[in-house]
């Protein structure tokens, strides 16, 4: 299974060090991930697998938000099932 986590804020050093540290630690793998700094903001949509997390989802995708919490930026995670549903036409 897979999941959308999108990261946007002002761009600042290691934003990309960070989030990839954090999946990692809970045992998600980045399988593809796309990132601009449009100006001074930054923006990045990463897709990760998320089979094999050390932690229920929900508890993953709350980890990550609060990562951005504490890095003044926005950071939201969707479960693949859910992010198909809702761009499904």
């Amino acid at each position: 299974m897979k999941a959308v986590i999108t990261v946007t804020g002002k761009d600042v050093v290691g934003i990309i060090a960070k989030v990839s540290s954090e999946c990692s630690r809970f045992g998600a793998n980045i399988v593809d991930i796309s990132q601009s700094v449009l100006s001074e903001y930054f923006a990045m949509i990463m897709v990760v697998e998320v089979s094999d997390l050390s932690v229920p989802f929900g508890e993953f995708a709350d980890r990550m938000k609060q990562l951005g919490e504490e890095n003044r930026l926005v950071i939201h995670t969707i479960h693949e099932d859910v992010f198909q549903a809702m761009h499904h036409i």
